[in-house]
């Protein structure tokens, strides 16, 4: 089992250009085959590792796969100074940082307002993304909107120009009762706290009105691949009829419905088991599907690259392996190498490849 403090450990943050030079800072961590999340409108890379809110699906996903998740532009990490908001560049941020981590294919999650820009990614590279979760998400915010709704919107927008900045988190809890209205104190006051250390009031209502505009409802007929939706029934954020229309308007898609009021499932709800089990199994399909057609794997490995790869598997890198195993750090690169190869991988994906091939097979002792 993977601790706090190894997790931690694994984080590492890195940064990369988008096409309008606008840096986005992205992390990884975790091991297996790579999931990109598109997460939702707030983000800190830093904040949330230590999240009451967020720290169990990063953890729970994290002993799965290699996860590379990114602060969107103007919040958290990434450049704050920025104006432009719209989907075009949105969907750049999300290519730019698959291209600098190097990932030739992928699983994606899109999660809150992720969806409209997840779809265009996908139908502009169908080749690079193996499957696709949609988390409490939407093909565009403008779909199934009431006069309610516009109204709400209005009041939102006000209470963001008029209380984001405030130190009393007063407006700020409007949002955070929306998104987690079972949730305790706690968790409710560092979402409160997670609001202004994410994004400035000005970028938060910037980038509000641009996510109102979003659409990508025309692409969901044309989404070709395996696809699992998973909603929550009585959240308020993302209405379930959102979710329901995912569902339906993507051929072959899974809808999977979640007893919750909680945009974001807490730990302790009776969802999140049920979340984390349609999720991680749905995800681990690739690790099963990339096993190589020769039937070498990893019983094929010698006891040495076993030592290497169960080191790779706990997180550690080159350098660390070799101190451990005490040998040269290109030693270690040559058993990887060979490792590789009798696992029949290539590529900057090799690494979690190989990872997952050694938590999907029977144990080997040598």
């Amino acid at each position: 089992m993977t601790s706090a403090a190894q997790l931690e450990a694994s984080q590492r943050v890195r940064f990369c250009r988008s096409s309008d030079g606008v840096r986005i800072a992205y992390a990884v961590h975790g091991h297996g085959p790579p999931v990109v999340l598109d997460a939702c409108w707030l983000s800190h890379l830093e904040f949330d590792w230590r999240s009451p809110v967020w720290r169990h699906y990063l953890v729970e996903l994290g002993r799965v796969a290699t996860v590379i998740r990114f602060d969107e532009r103007g919040h958290g990490l990434s450049d704050r100074d920025v104006s432009d908001f719209t989907l075009e560049r949105r969907v750049d941020d999300l290519a730019a940082v698959v291209d600098d981590a190097g990932l030739e294919k992928f699983a994606l999650v899109a999660m809150a307002q992720g969806g409209p820009v997840a779809l265009h990614y996908i139908h502009e590279h169908p080749e690079r993304v193996t499957r696709f979760v949609c988390a409490s998400t939407y093909s565009g915010a403008g779909q199934h909107v009431t006069d309610d709704d516009r109204d709400l919107e209005a009041a939102f927008e006000a209470m963001i120009r008029a209380g984001w900045d405030r130190k009393d988190p007063l407006f700020r809890r409007v949002f955070t009762t929306m998104m987690i209205p079972d949730a305790g104190e706690e968790q409710m006051a560092w979402l409160d706290d997670l609001h202004q250390r994410a994004v400035s009031a000005r970028t938060a209502y910037l980038s509000r009105r641009e996510r109102g505009k979003a659409d990508a409802t025309h692409l969901l007929p044309l989404i070709d691949v395996p696809t699992l939706v998973v909603h929550s029934r009585h959240e308020r954020m993302n209405s379930f009829e959102k979710g329901r229309a995912l569902a339906a308007g993507i051929p072959g898609a899974r809808l999977v419905p979640l007893e919750s009021k909680n945009h974001i499932l807490l730990e302790d709800e009776p969802a999140w088991p049920v979340f984390l089990r349609e999720v991680t199994s749905f995800l681990g399909e690739d690790a099963a599907q990339s096993a190589p057609a020769t039937g070498h794997g990893v019983g094929a490995l010698s006891g040495r690259e076993l030592d290497v790869l169960r080191l790779v598997a706990r997180g550690s890198d080159n350098a660390a392996i070799a101190a451990d195993l005490h040998l040269s750090v290109r030693t270690v690169e040559r058993h990887l190498q060979r490792i590789y190869g009798k696992l029949g991988l290539s590529g900057p994906s090799a690494r979690a490849g190989a990872v997952a091939r050694l938590l999907g097979s029977p144990p080997v002792t040598r």
